[in-house]
């Protein structure tokens, strides 16, 4: 439950910077396709409020939060995915009363933002986003400097009023108790060990040259871009050769590790970068995008 005057929440956030709340956007779950008997028999909200009330639990470190967790947010079926239900301006007034569970500072086109909407999805996650420009970055000072010392999105204000900065740990946090993020201490380790891949050896790399290439004003000099695209496919290549006779990058189901790689591989066209040559990876795409709650880049 949200502390009502707790310093750096929600509310208190957005009375000092001024948010417009008609410019915050909610999400709630909503059916998905593929989903388990008891969601398609009409039971979404139930399923919503127990996988919140096990989300809880296992924060409490009460009996029984994992194992209600598992129950009510696998992947093979029960979560639910967000659904865009429009903007909603509110008075102070009405503040008070309807405090919203978690807000996320984000940018549509960006990967990173996107990994973590595409989790909150899959986990039927309910929150609202706030939408930050990736190009002017005028206003970041204001919006985010007692939320996330490095002004960058994505960030989140979780429902207690704390700010959690970097797309990949927050992945951890949500993927905490969850097949995303599995108990096996091997397979947990492999798991950490792609999202450091994707931000060391991936992100800097494709994710850079798709800005440059399809957003920023000025891009840098020709001889540049080609340094960080033969080093994007370097990637490509390590990611080629995992995939080869495996469907997700760490056991047998999705975790994490394929959110987070997922996110701006499938749009490495904007790029420039040529997938044809990859076909585990792009069966490895196909399979992700098939997944129960799943949502595109552009919802």
């Amino acid at each position: 439950m949200t502390p009502r005057n707790a310093r750096g929440s929600y509310r208190h956030h957005a009375a000092r910077t001024g948010v417009e709340y008609s410019s915050i956007t909610k999400y709630q779950p909503a059916k998905l396709r593929g989903a388990s008997p008891s969601i398609r028999a009409g039971a979404p909200a139930r399923a919503s409020r127990d996988l919140t009330s096990a989300r809880r639990a296992l924060a409490a470190n009460k009996p029984g939060g994992r194992d209600a967790l598992r129950r009510s947010g696998s992947p093979a079926g029960t979560a639910t995915a967000p659904l865009l239900i429009g903007n909603e301006p509110r008075s102070s007034g009405q503040l008070a009363d309807k405090v919203p569970a978690l807000l996320l500072y984000d940018s549509q086109v960006s990967g990173n933002c996107y990994k973590v909407r595409l989790l909150l999805a899959h986990l039927g996650v309910e929150y609202e986003r706030r939408a930050v420009d990736v190009v002017d970055h005028s206003n970041r000072f204001e919006l985010l400097c007692n939320l996330n010392p490095a002004l960058r999105v994505p960030t989140l204000v979780l429902d207690d009023g704390r700010p959690l900065a970097e797309s990949n740990a927050i992945l951890v946090y949500f993927s905490e108790g969850t097949p995303y993020l599995p108990d096996d201490r091997y397979e947990r380790a492999q798991v950490l060990q792609w999202l450091f891949f994707e931000q060391y050896s991936h992100e800097p790399n494709i994710a850079v040259v798709r800005f440059w290439v399809a957003y920023a004003d000025a891009p840098p000099a020709d001889a540049e871009v080609e340094d960080r695209r033969r080093a994007g496919y370097a990637a490509l290549d390590a990611m080629e050769r995992h995939l080869s006779g495996r469907r997700f990058h760490v056991g047998e189901h999705c975790t994490a590790a394929d959110i987070a790689l997922y996110a701006y591989t499938h749009v490495a066209a904007e790029g420039g970068f040529d997938l044809s040559r990859y076909s585990a990876v792009r069966a490895w795409l196909d399979r992700i995008a098939a997944q129960p709650g799943h949502v595109p880049i552009t919802a």
